[in-house]
């Protein structure tokens, strides 16, 4: 599996936000209250009680640097691989202040992301046998939204746009707005540019059929049943990109799937993924 890779700017922007965030004005009171400032240790990350998915290694390992750059982080996974339970992930080795302090944010960014990539692996498993691929939405953890949809490719999904201004997508309240899907559809042809897909959503087969005859690069089919579904695939037959979202349930993701089209999007992905139990623990040197 073939994985983007994240820009080190922003996994840096965002580690030092949650940084700030945790050490306040005068930092980790309890490590320096506690441990000797000479003090050094080995520690572990490891999956706990759960199996799941790695996703987030690069912020963990720069919340180590960040704090302290002579502690030294050794990946034994990569972002993408399956965890077995209590499977070690990283070993850190340095200042034991150091290690402390960065641990929860670390694991922060761990688990969330690592929760997000092990739902969509179960997403995905289940519709392997099909055409059909799952994605995301722009339900999103404000913030984390980069993170988030990279976790969500360590998981075998795909992206859908990352924001307003990368692919047009034109929903139930522009149509209503705009008077109707035609007008919708030829004013975003008249906007953008040749490089910007455009997809428009609709609720029935009668506003497909209108889709059809006006022409679009995507079609989402919006809270259909399996048997609409399975219509609207032979009415598009190819000519564009299908794709079903509408409180789509890992439970009902396979006979979704098994209707033809090519797209199934799901915000659960993002705003619904439990987090994976990973943690740290300690040894002293």
């Amino acid at each position: 599996m073939s994985l983007p890779v994240l820009n080190p700017l922003i996994v840096e922007q965002a580690v030092r936000a949650a940084l700030d965030e945790d050490f306040g004005r005068a930092g980790d009171i309890t490590s320096q209250a506690t441990i000797p400032a000479e003090a050094r240790a080995r520690a572990v990350i490891a999956a706990r009680k759960k199996p799941g998915v790695l996703a987030g290694l690069d912020l963990a390992k720069k919340a180590f640097e960040l704090v302290d750059p002579t502690l030294t982080f050794e990946a034994l996974a990569g972002d993408g691989d399956h965890l077995a339970p209590g499977a070690i992930v990283a070993r850190i080795e340095g200042s034991a202040r150091g290690i402390l302090s960065a641990e929860r944010v670390a694991l922060n960014f761990l688990g969330r992301l690592c929760g997000v990539a092990t739902l969509t692996s179960h997403y995905a498993q289940a519709i392997a046998h099909t055409k059909a691929k799952i994605c995301c939405t722009r339900k999103t953890t404000p913030g984390l939204r980069a993170f988030e949809k990279y976790a969500v490719r360590c998981g075998g999904g795909m992206n859908h746009r990352f924001g307003l201004d990368d692919a047009v997508l034109i929903k139930d309240n522009h149509i209503a707005v705009a008077g109707g899907v035609v007008p919708a559809l030829r004013a975003a042809k008249n906007f953008v540019g040749h490089l910007v897909k455009i997809e428009i959503e609709v609720d029935t087969l009668d506003q497909l059929q209108e889709v059809l005859a006006e022409g679009a690069d995507v079609v989402l089919l919006d809270n259909m049943t399996t048997d609409q579904l399975h219509d609207a695939v032979k009415m598009i037959g190819g000519r564009m990109r299908s794709e079903a979202s509408g409180g789509v349930a890992l439970g009902a993701v396979k006979d979704i799937a098994e209707t033809g089209v090519d797209l199934i999007s799901a915000g659960a992905l993002t705003h619904s993924a439990p987090t994976l139990d990973l943690g740290l623990d300690i040894e002293m040197t």
